[in-house]
């Protein structure tokens, strides 16, 4: 494999505006990395990519499974609607590549079982699209989570907050495809971030209420123009309470449409037993010493955070690419892990459920 040769060929499914605009544009600043292979269900999207990011004779497919059986190919990216995740995942390790699967992992939990299952059973990575842990601030915060600044992290708060910005292009409002609504696609962001700053990965109870409220709205206020309601099949808003195995509890807020001017997108809080943190203006610690209260922030617009490898001037997607590429290169873990995933798509299918059912979920009794 080209691998041993110091040099990454990748596969992309899904030329939509997450592989063009996000996947595409930090590989190619790779060096290591060679995109040789585009597919999408509209071949001309995919042919796009591939005259814009492609490398020497790059070629193009509409069917996922031709891309598959090219091998060449050391490294999959699936960029796709959520519901395909776990197919294509499972075929692309199956049949001998590397994963970098788009965020959820998947819309059950069931089929981010799968995938992982896959990973292990084939010795191929797997890793999850999560690149807001890739932020100075969220980099800068989980070092001194690790450093215990924080103490014992006991409540979290996970906020994906957005008071009219509902994504009107693509299937975002088709819950078949996508399995929900903001809940899934930025809550699931603030609860990755909460979870890894606290290295609690053990729930044990969900309770969750989902809100089709504003969604009906017709000629609505919205950052990206008004929705069709007829075609708004996924919740508006949701919130989650989740309490862990060692009596930790985190709150889950996400939201596309909501009434309120307290808007914060992935972003977490946390409290623990010797300081506290919040991402609400940069980032912000509180505390207590020699018997008083203390709060300050941390800037972040001079020198870079150096932590994880960092480099200047890279932004979030970027050092997410670079670093899956060295792992690969390296063979190393992955900086997201997929079992650290898959408890992130088991909390969100347990919020869901819960609304549905109005019972409080009980995870790994």
């Amino acid at each position: 494999m080209n691998v041993t040769q110091h040099q990454v060929n990748i596969g992309i499914i899904g030329l939509g505006g997450i592989g063009t605009s996000k996947h595409l544009p930090s590989l190619a600043k790779v060096p290591q990395a060679r995109v040789i292979a585009f597919c999408d269900l509209e071949e001309d999207k995919a042919a796009l990519a591939a005259k814009q990011f492609g490398a020497d004779g790059a070629k193009v497919y509409s069917d996922y499974r031709k891309l598959l059986e090219e091998s060449a190919i050391d490294v999959v990216h699936v960029c796709t609607p959520n519901s395909s995740h776990a197919e294509i995942t499972v075929a692309a390790l199956e049949a001998g590549k590397h994963v970098m699967c788009e965020k959820p992992m998947a819309i059950t939990s069931a089929d981010a079982k799968r995938m992982l299952e896959a990973a292990k059973r084939t010795g191929k990575k797997l890793t999850i699209g999560y690149q807001n842990r890739y932020r100075q601030d969220s980099l800068y915060l989980k070092q001194l989570c690790e450093m215990g600044e924080l103490g014992d992290i006991y409540y979290g708060k996970a906020l994906a907050i957005r008071r009219r910005a509902v994504p009107t292009w693509g299937v975002f409002l088709e819950k078949d495809l996508q399995g929900g609504g903001p809940l899934i696609d930025i809550g699931t962001h603030a609860l990755d971030l909460t979870l890894w700053m606290m290295d609690n990965y053990k729930p044990v109870s969900v309770t969750g209420s989902v809100f089709h409220k504003l969604g009906g709205t017709r000629n609505a206020a919205n950052l990206w123009g008004s929705w069709d309601p007829d075609k708004f099949t996924v919740e508006d808003a949701a919130v989650g309470f989740i309490k862990m195995e060692n009596g930790a509890t985190i709150t889950l807020e996400a939201s596309w449409a909501l009434n309120t001017l307290d808007v914060r997108e992935a972003k977490t809080v946390l409290c623990g037993t010797k300081a506290g943190a919040d991402m609400d203006d940069s980032l912000r610690l509180n505390g207590e010493r020699l018997g008083r209260l203390y709060d300050h922030k941390i800037r972040f617009d001079s020198a870079p955070v150096v932590f994880y490898g960092a480099q200047k001037d890279e932004t979030p997607a970027d050092m997410e690419a670079r670093l899956w590429i060295e792992c690969i290169l390296n063979d190393t873990e992955p900086f997201v892990k997929p079992e650290q995933a898959l408890v992130v798509s088991e909390i969100l299918e347990a919020i869901y459920e819960s609304a549905a059912t109005g019972q409080t979920i009980y995870l790994n009794a």
